[in-house]
């Protein structure tokens, strides 16, 4: 293994001084570069990778296992192993015909009941047969946090097209603002409110769901609440409790990660929008991607070819974080998506055996939409200190077949940008260009250097035909298989989250200290406790 992450290594050093374009000089680096699959065409050429690092790349992927990862995954095996747990995201999109064992016992009769609840509830709703103390639902309140909220939030958002059901509205920030701006504006008497939350306990959840219910009942009475909440939780009593109607409660299970929940009933806001047949679309296109991971060859494998680029840049090549940059208007959500996928997937120091890994591991996820992004941030990508790889997004037409002209300009600054990333502009060119436009040559001197372009910046280039539903299961779960053959190159569990524990662990204890100082815990440090301090003063003015 190490001498495998070792020749690549030789190869980064081969390398050091070569640039992307010039591996252009032959024909056909394109069509040798490039994969599709379920409807996604992935180009990597414009990446310091050639036939030598590519051979490596894929023996390292079969060194460490991917393919027998994956097999393991799908076949229901505890692949999280610190947690002892299957990852069976991909049985909430398999087909009716489908079998997958878990510990002896089929799990996709289940699966499918608790898809048709949430269909059957989902229509009600929106054909007005389920409706609540104003009559027909016209909005939906998502109340969750991370896979509970981000998720159905990306897909409401991306799928704007397809909805033709109420109004979705999203609250997961515990900050008052988040839950008050979005109350303020709606009519309780025709506002359902979901509560996603696996414990019915998830602070952010509860403080939000507490809040809502206050503003249902003072509107409504008391008597209204099981008419407008319905929950997605496994914590029966604790719905029970809150007044949500058992028939209102959905099944989440222990083998789906809240990051890779959005396919089942922690989707029902998506459902909702776009209508039970749409659902079944998108969830056509999971199922479409995940075929294509578990039967394409390696060096056609598009979740398999992003995992490995995605090291090669990251472990090898040292570069720290990625760009995604959706030029996609409605995939506005989908770079802070990707964030949670990713980052609290592969955030890991430790491999899956314990012990301690010497190199670096997840990168860091951000990014916004184009063209929006090229007057942010694209000045830092160009001409920078750091490169940062990008992952440009682009489909071939939009829905909005009067508005044709804007595609073509958002086409080609999709396509200027990665080309602009990878050749550059030297300065003797950005001198030419200024004297061609009339410049006297002590000016085009004195500015060369402001407008010299390094170029030789990897960027990859995900093409598809438009952004239906389908596309869009599609697409997500690419970066979702990515992630387990990221973490399998790196040998950690990518299934796992015990990072977020602490944080929540200690804001638990000093919660009361916003009540009564006296109560901080023993053992804390002069900064959180003048930090305290200076808070309380502050809520005393109030």
């Amino acid at each position: 293994m190490i001498s495998a992450l070792n020749e690549l290594r030789k190869h980064a050093k081969r390398l050091a001084d070569a640039r992307i374009d010039a591996l252009f000089g032959g024909s056909g680096r394109f069509e040798n570069y490039s994969a599709s699959g379920a409807g996604i065409l992935l180009d990597y050429s414009k990446t310091l990778i050639d036939d030598a690092v590519r051979s490596d790349l894929l023996h390292l992927a079969e060194l460490r296992g991917v393919e027998a990862l994956r097999d393991a995954m799908f076949r229901g095996c505890k692949v999280n192993i610190t947690e002892k747990r299957a990852v069976l995201h991909v049985a909430l999109r398999a087909d009716d015909a489908a079998t997958l064992p878990l510990e002896g016992e089929d799990i996709m009769p289940m699966v499918r009941a608790g898809r048709e609840r949430m269909f059957e509830f989902a229509e009600g709703v929106r054909s007005g047969a389920i409706n609540g103390v104003g009559g027909t639902f016209t909005d939906v309140v998502n109340i969750g946090i991370g896979g509970s909220d981000l998720g159905p939030e990306t897909v409401v958002h991306a799928l704007e097209p397809y909805c033709d059901g109420p109004r979705v509205h999203f609250v997961s920030n515990a900050d008052g603002a988040s839950v008050g701006d979005v109350l303020k504006h709606l009519d309780p008497s025709r506002t359902l409110v979901l509560v996603v939350s696996k414990s019915f306990g998830t602070v952010e959840t509860a403080i939000n769901a507490d809040t809502a219910r206050a503003w249902l009942v003072d509107a409504l009475g008391e008597q209204a609440v099981g008419d407008h909440f319905a929950a997605i939780s496994v914590n029966k009593p604790a719905v029970a409790a809150f007044g949500i109607r058992p028939d209102r409660r959905f099944d989440m299970w222990d083998w789906v990660g809240g990051r890779y929940s959005v396919w089942g009933a922690v989707g029902m806001s998506v459902a909702l929008a776009i209508g039970a047949a749409r659902f079944n679309e998108f969830l056509a296109g999971a199922r479409a991607m995940d075929d294509h991971f578990r039967e394409a060859a390696p060096q056609q494998n598009l979740p398999i070819l992003m995992g490995l680029v995605g090291v090669w840049h990251r472990t090898i090549l040292g570069y720290p974080t990625r760009a995604v940059a959706p030029y996609d208007h409605r995939l506005s959500r989908f770079p802070s998506y990707l964030q949670q996928l990713d980052m609290e997937s592969n955030g890991k120091s430790v491999r899956a055996d314990g012990t301690r890994i010497v190199g670096a591991t997840g990168p860091i996820v951000w990014g916004a939409t184009g063209t929006n992004s090229q007057h942010a941030f694209f000045q830092l990508l160009h001409q920078g200190t750091d490169v940062i790889p990008v992952e440009f997004l682009i489909a071939g037409r939009g829905h909005e077949p009067g508005l044709d002209s804007h595609h073509k300009v958002l086409m080609a600054n999709c396509l200027a940008q990665s080309r602009a990333l990878m050749c550059g502009r030297s300065g003797d060119e950005a001198r030419a260009e200024m004297l061609a436009a009339g410049s006297g040559e002590a000016e085009a001197d004195r500015l060369a250097p402001h407008r010299h372009f390094e170029g030789n910046r990897p960027s990859v280039t995900l093409v598809y035909e438009k952004l239906t539903p389908e596309t869009l299961g599609s697409l997500i779960a690419l970066y979702e298989h990515r992630v387990l053959v990221e973490g399998a190159l790196w040998g950690i569990n990518s299934f796992d989250q015990w990072g977020v524990e602490l944080g929540k662990a200690l804001a638990e204890e000093l919660s009361g200290a916003f009540d009564d100082p006296a109560v901080l815990p023993e053992g804390g440090d002069c900064s959180t406790s003048g930090l305290a301090a200076a808070l309380n003063a502050h809520r005393g003015k109030g």
